[in-house]
């Protein structure tokens, strides 16, 4: 149950390259969380992408004519991952986004597009009114009682 936001300058993500990425990020994340591909599991990972009027690096505005720069923040149930995982996770978000930047090595040459994992605690995921725990979603997922 990913829910992923996309911080990037406005129209950095737009065209064809950009629309291919927002589909695949939500996919990736699932695949790296270990979450099946089920309508399910699709229908509560979600995706926003904020595309903010001011980016601001070092104090300064990023000028106009400099190449975009990323944020993608990735809020798991805390105990849906694992060290393996959270590398996974990470790389697939890069390649990601460079594969929707013009220029895809600068993602790996320099600190431009950040992932940050966040780990929601365990009780602190809510829906329909009332608490999802691990094996709440695990159960809405698979469409049986989570083992353990």
């Amino acid at each position: 149950m990913p829910f992923v936001e996309v911080f990037a300058p406005r129209g950095a993500l737009d065209g064809e390259r950009g629309t291919r990425a927002k589909e695949r990020l939500v996919a990736e994340v699932m695949a790296a969380e270990g979450a099946p591909d089920t309508p399910a599991a699709r229908d509560i990972s979600w995706l926003v992408v904020t595309e903010p009027d001011d980016w601001f690096v070092g104090g300064r505005p990023l000028p106009a004519d400099e190449p975009p720069r990323y944020l993608v923040r990735v809020s798991v149930p805390a105990g849906s991952l694992d060290d393996g995982k959270r590398r996974d996770m990470i790389e697939r978000v890069t390649r990601v986004l460079a594969d929707a930047d013009e220029d895809a090595g600068r993602v790996y040459s320099a600190p431009v597009a950040w992932v940050h994992l966040v780990e929601i605690p365990d009780g602190n995921w809510g829906a329909m009114g009332r608490v999802f725990r691990l094996p709440d979603i695990i159960e809405h997922v698979a469409g049986a009682p989570a083992a353990g």
